[in-house]
C-alpha cells in the first residue's frame, strides 16, 4: 500500500536528526555566515505581509538600546540556569523578549517553563521511528510551499484523528516535531534575508481541514496539549489558524475550546476550502487538499 505520507515530509523525518533546535540555532549565529538570497518562497512582488489583530501582534525587533540591555541582561540569566546553552540563541532569547514586551523576568520565566518542558517531554530527540506510525495516518503534515505571506503551513486532517485510536503522546510528538519543522523554516528564512527585500516570516499558519468532521474525531484532550504548547512553549509562532468547512457537529466543541484560547481566539477564522485557495495560496502553492499540487498525493487519505 502506498504510503499516505507526503515523500518531501518522508526525506526531512528520514534525514539524520541534527542537534536540538536550541543548539542549532546558536551554533548557526555563532558561525555567523554571509548574507546570501532569499529562500526561493514567493517573489517579493507576491509576498502580503500578515498583520496580526490588534493587541496581538508581537513586538518588532529593532535592537535599541533598550532592547539591547534587556537581551544582555537575558543571557546573563540564562547563562547561570540549569540552561546555560540557552544563552548563546539569541534568536530564541530575543523572539521571548518580544513576546513579554522585554519584560526581562517575564520572558526569563516563560522561556525556562518551555526548556523544562522541552526537557521532560524529550522534544529534541524525537526521531522518524517515534512519530512514523502517525505521520501515515495522513492526519498532519507541513506543506512543502508558504502561504501567500510566506508563512510555513502545518494542516491537520481532523477526519483523520480518531480518538482512542492511538496512544496520546504519540499524536503530540508528532504535532511537536512539525512544529519544530516549521520553526527551522523560520530560522532559515530569517538567515536568508538580504537588506532592501521584505522582512521575513516569522510566525506559522495553522489550518484545520473539518471537512467529515464527527464526533469520532473530538479529542478535547488533545486540543487542550495544542492551546497549551502554541501559546506557552511556541509564543505567538502560530499567527492564524483556519478552521476549513466545519460542519454543525463541530460548532458544540469549539464553544469549549474558545474559553481555552482567551484573546487568541481572534485568531480563528472560520473558512471554506475555496476561500483558502482564493485568500492563502497561489495556484502553484495551494495544498492538493484544497486542489492544488501540494501533498499529500492525489487520492491517498481522502
Amino acid at each position: 500500500m502506498a504510503s499516505l505520507v507526503p515523500q518531501a515530509l518522508l526525506q526531512q523525518f528520514r534525514a539524520p536528526r541534527r542537534a536540538g533546535s536550541w543548539q542549532r540555532q546558536a551554533a548557526r549565529r555563532a558561525a555567523a555566515p554571509a548574507p546570501c538570497r532569499r529562500l526561493p518562497t514567493l517573489r517579493a512582488a507576491q509576498q502580503q505581509q500578515w498583520q496580526a489583530p490588534p493587541g496581538l501582534s508581537i513586538l518588532p525587533w529593532t535592537g535599541d538600546a533598550e532592547q539591547t540591555a534587556a537581551l544582555e541582561a537575558l543571557k546573563q540569566r540564562m547563562a547561570a540556569s540549569l540552561y546555560p546553552d540557552a544563552a548563546s540563541d539569541e534568536g530564541t532569547l530575543r523572539w521571548f523578549l518580544q513576546d513579554r514586551k522585554m519584560d526581562v523576568e517575564e520572558a526569563e520565566e516563560k522561556l525556562l517553563k518551555m526548556l523544562r518542558w522541552r526537557r521532560e517531554f524529550g522534544a529534541d530527540s524525537i526521531e522518524w521511528t517515534d512519530v512514523a506510525k502517525e505521520a501515515a495516518t495522513g492526519k498532519a503534515y507541513l506543506h512543502s510551499q508558504t502561504d501567500i505571506s510566506a508563512r510555513p503551513v502545518i494542516i491537520v486532517r481532523a477526519a483523520k484523528h480518531l480518538a482512542g485510536s492511538s496512544d496520546l503522546q504519540d499524536s503530540q510528538r508528532l504535532c511537536v516535531h512539525l512544529m519544530d519543522l516549521a520553526v527551522e523554516r523560520l530560522e532559515a528564512a530569517e538567515e536568508a534575508a538580504g537588506p532592501g527585500g521584505p522582512p521575513p516570516p516569522q510566525t506559522v499558519l495553522g489550518i484545520f481541514d473539518l471537512r467529515g468532521f464527527t464526533s469520532a474525531n473530538a479529542d478535547w484532550g488533545f486540543v487542550r496539549f495544542l492551546v497549551d504548547i502554541f501559546f506557552l512553549y511556541y509564543p505567538k509562532r502560530l499567527s492564524q489558524v483556519l478552521f476549513v468547512e466545519a460542519p454543525w457537529v463541530f460548532k458544540p466543541g469549539w464553544e469549549i475550546v474558545k474559553p481555552w484560547l482567551k484573546k487568541y481566539a481572534a485568531l480563528v477564522r472560520f473558512v471554506s476550502a475555496d476561500e483558502v485557495r482564493r485568500e492563502f495560496f497561489t495556484p502553484d502553492t495551494v495544498p492538493e487538499d484544497f486542489g492544488g499540487q501540494g501533498f499529500p498525493p492525489k487520492g491517498k487519505g481522502k
